[in-house]
């Protein structure tokens, strides 16, 4: 879309929003405040200017209009879950400077692929490693994992075209897939989650810790996990079954990277370190961001990070902006009441509705409203915290509610070739053509209401979540 145009529809939603009637029930600065979040949301999605230009703009305009006190605004780069965000992805630029990221996967391929279906689950161990200390989908699965991929399918001689199902399809629509399930798995595995986690206790008072979130997807990850390669195996086949090459190519790579280096060492350390501390931080007491922090400086200490790659990782910064804004909005529109009615609306609509109806109704209306989404944190902003009350009303305990809907906020993104940021770059390496791109996209689809609504209900009945 032509950015003058998406400047003018973001615009004129504001101003017809703005200037509308303030529907019964609700406050004026409630209303006025949802004019200009609504008008966030939708410049994310259409971006006339990048999504922190976007976030600034909003905040001044809460500001200017006395919605938010100007002090009140500045709150929003404070918050201890923009900085989790922020150091998360600092941590990820550390795993792959030193290279352990890519050790670990060739490491595990050498020791399983010598099949094309073991091949990807060596893919999914390595990915499932890494996962918690890489909050970026574009930088965990189409920054590191995708060229080993594309070197897999170089060295069995399949490319684009006739040759693509002899292994590089299977293997470019099994590895993408499973990155959503490992984003799904860890609080800290895609930039959106602790969003959700932060939004999830300031409209339900739900805390949602590392360890919690873990534990509550757990089995259901792992279930998808070997589920999804399986299927795609039986219903998409590869021409090649066995690969004693990808063996040697891994071996070959791991004698080129010769020894476990200094770096590598220090970062791996840290990284058992930071998982244990948050895995334990019910009890150890300690904020997740801190923990993050201290290992950030272990780093720097230590000279694996220096100040200029903190001060570099644009990603980082652009995220402080535009999270930061999003939360400050949305915890005001909880403040000054939009939510709560909201919430009555919903509340009334869903009577005589069963609870569990209502919790799978939020997970599928989420997951299928990503066809209209080229960004899975631009549908958090605009969905997630009307979805999650969606549950409450109809009598779901808050865990639940919140849970479910943070679980197809990460899933959502196996639809399109557009949906996520690793979409574009696994579709358009040219394995597959659109029409079964979509096809099969929408069978894992069902595959994911099965296991995590599932599969999930179950284990959440086991743990007494509900």
């Amino acid at each position: 879309m032509n950015k003058s145009i998406a400047a003018l529809l973001t615009v004129g939603l504001v101003a017809i929003l703005w200037f509308m009637p303030v529907p019964e029930g609700l406050k004026p600065q409630a209303w006025h405040l949802f004019a200009i979040f609504m008008g966030t949301v939708i410049g994310f999605i259409l971006q006339p200017i990048e999504a922190g230009s976007v976030a600034l703009v909003a905040m001044v305009m809460v500001a200017l209009t006395n919605t938010i006190k100007f002090t009140e605004v500045l709150t929003a780069f404070s918050g201890s879950t923009v900085w989790l965000i922020v150091s998360a992805f600092i941590l990820a630029r550390a795993f792959i400077i030193t290279g352990l990221g890519r050790r670990i996967a060739y490491l595990v391929m050498r020791s399983f692929g010598d099949s094309s279906l073991k091949l990807v689950y060596s893919l999914v161990i390595s990915d499932v490693i890494i996962g918690p200390a890489i909050p970026s989908n574009s930088a965990r699965s189409g920054g590191l994992v995708f060229p080993i991929v594309a070197s897999l399918c170089q060295a069995f001689d399949s490319h684009p075209g006739e040759s693509s199902r002899k292994i590089g399809a299977f293997l470019m629509t099994s590895v993408f897939h499973i990155d959503f399930v490992v984003s799904a798995m860890f609080l800290t595995a895609m930039v959106g989650n602790p969003i959700a986690a932060e939004l999830a206790k300031k409209i339900l008072n739900v805390d949602i810790t590392w360890m919690s979130w873990f534990i509550a997807a757990v089995v259901p990850g792992v279930v998808a996990l070997i589920a999804i390669p399986y299927v795609l195996f039986k219903i998409y086949p590869p021409e090649i079954k066995k690969t004693p090459e990808a063996k040697e190519m891994a071996n070959k790579v791991l004698q080129e990277m010769g020894p476990i280096s200094r770096g590598e060492k220090i970062m791996m350390a840290v990284f058992i370190g930071l998982l244990i501390l948050w895995a334990t931080a019910e009890f150890t007491k300690l904020n997740g961001t801190l923990i993050a922090f201290m290992g950030l400086c272990v780093l720097l200490l230590t000279k694996v990070l220096t100040w200029d790659h903190v001060i570099k990782e644009t990603k980082a910064w652009d995220t402080l902006v535009w999270v930061g804004s999003v939360i400050l909005m949305s915890d005001y529109l909880n403040k000054t009441g939009f939510i709560p009615w909201f919430a009555k609306i919903l509340e009334n609509q869903m009577v005589g509705v069963s609870m569990l109806t209502a919790v799978i109704l939020s997970f599928v209306i989420y997951l299928y409203s990503h066809y209209f989404f080229a960004s899975m944190s631009a549908h958090i902003t605009s969905m997630y915290g009307a979805l999650i009350t969606l549950g409450v009303a109809s009598g779901a305990p808050p865990f639940i509610s919140a849970f479910v809907v943070a679980l197809a906020s990460n899933i959502c993104g196996c639809l399109t070739h557009f949906g996520s940021g690793p979409s574009p770059v696994y579709f358009g390496a040219g394995y597959v053509d659109q029409k079964t791109w979509w096809k099969l996209g929408f069978i894992v689809s069902l595959m994911h209401i099965v296991i995590w609504v599932g599969v999930g209900g179950v284990w959440w009945k086991v743990l007494g979540y509900w």
